[in-house]
């Protein structure tokens, strides 16, 4: 008897964990407007850095902002409007000559033993099959359209009124902070955001390197959609050591197929050589004030963001990733000097 617990449960405990059940639940009804809203902070996070940049040179919060999102959304609408048609024409011209570039990887490709990659016919006919299962309902098709329009505009425009506060996140993130921490936690959200943001633009600008290097080595050696291959080395190069091989890979094929094999190695050669610039010489020039993301955390962070929430999640789970990471980061740190004997 004398070993006998006694577990004694107030009602104040049982309160408190029904009312976190209930905002679990809650939480996960509006699962979509939170993944929006986290996106939506995301972005001002990546922004902010210009704005304040700005405002300290006497303009206007407002007027800063404004600035910021026209230019950067402006910008990346006029790239779209200028890359649309030549990529639309390479497209078609893909598309008329694919059974050629079919016929002539085929002795390769059925060495996999995947019954769809064995003819044509086969290919072409799962294809067509995937292609009217994804259009069978045409109401699901229109819904999911409006429904991501609704989704990019909330989220853009309710991370523009984020940036319209200045320091709107650290203000939070002190209402659930004590008194002895609140400065420091204010003081690592500063940091975090601008060293995660300038790593984004940084990768955001050695994409663009190799996206018209890219374009001037396939033009020089007169291949075939060479502005469809330099947006893919573009795209492809946000991917740490993955992206670059895949890509190098595709050039070699896609030339091989199309021109020669020697034209293809002197591509290959071209492209490695770009890439040894860009990955020695420019980004440590860029990311050198910036936190230097591990590329493990950035390839979980692509595939988990992907699988949640597609390509835009993919992009955007990576500022996520990287300040979570420079704040365990920090924290360890902290926790370490803490714990180490004083002489």
């Amino acid at each position: 008897m004398g070993n006998e617990r006694v577990f004694d449960i107030s009602w104040s405990t049982i309160l408190k964990v029904g009312i976190a059940f209930l905002i679990f639940y809650l939480l996960f009804l509006i699962r979509d407007l939170v993944v929006w809203l986290i996106f939506a902070i995301i972005i001002s996070i990546l922004f902010n850095p210009a704005i304040d940049f700005l405002q300290k040179r006497r303009v206007p919060r407002v007027l800063s902002a404004v600035l910021v999102y026209v230019s950067i959304f402006g910008l990346f609408g006029l790239s779209i409007y200028l890359i649309t048609p030549s990529f639309i024409t390479e497209i078609k011209n893909f598309s008329q000559n694919f059974p050629q570039y079919f016929e002539k990887i085929v002795p390769v490709l059925k060495g996999l033993n995947i019954p769809a990659l064995q003819n044509l016919e086969n290919f072409t006919g799962i294809i067509e099959k995937t292609l009217t299962s994804a259009s069978q309902n045409i109401f699901s098709a229109i819904a999911m359209i409006f429904g991501g329009i609704a989704s990019t505009l909330f989220v853009i425009f309710t991370a523009f009124f984020i940036s319209l506060e200045e320091k709107a996140i650290e203000r939070v993130l002190s209402l659930f902070a004590s008194h002895r921490y609140e400065a420091y936690i204010a003081n690592l959200w500063s940091r975090c955001q601008t060293k995660v943001s300038g790593w984004f633009i940084s990768r955001v600008l050695s994409c663009l390197f190799i996206g018209l290097a890219s374009y001037l080595i396939f033009f020089l050696f007169k291949t075939d959609y060479a502005v469809s291959l330099a947006f893919l080395a573009a795209i492809t190069n946000f991917i740490p050591i993955l992206g670059p091989v895949v890509m190098a890979v595709v050039a070699f094929v896609m030339v091989a197929v199309g021109s020669s094999l020697a034209k293809a190695f002197f591509v290959l050669i071209a492209f490695i050589l770009l890439q040894q610039i860009e990955g020695n010489i420019l980004s440590p020039i860029l990311s050198k004030k910036f936190v230097g993301l591990p590329a493990v955390l950035v390839l979980l962070a692509l595939a988990v963001g992907g699988k949640l929430w597609g390509m835009l999640g993919a992009i955007l789970a990576i500022p996520l990733a990287g300040i979570l990471f420079e704040f365990l980061r920090d924290f360890l740190t902290k926790r370490k000097a803490e714990k180490a004997p004083t002489e």
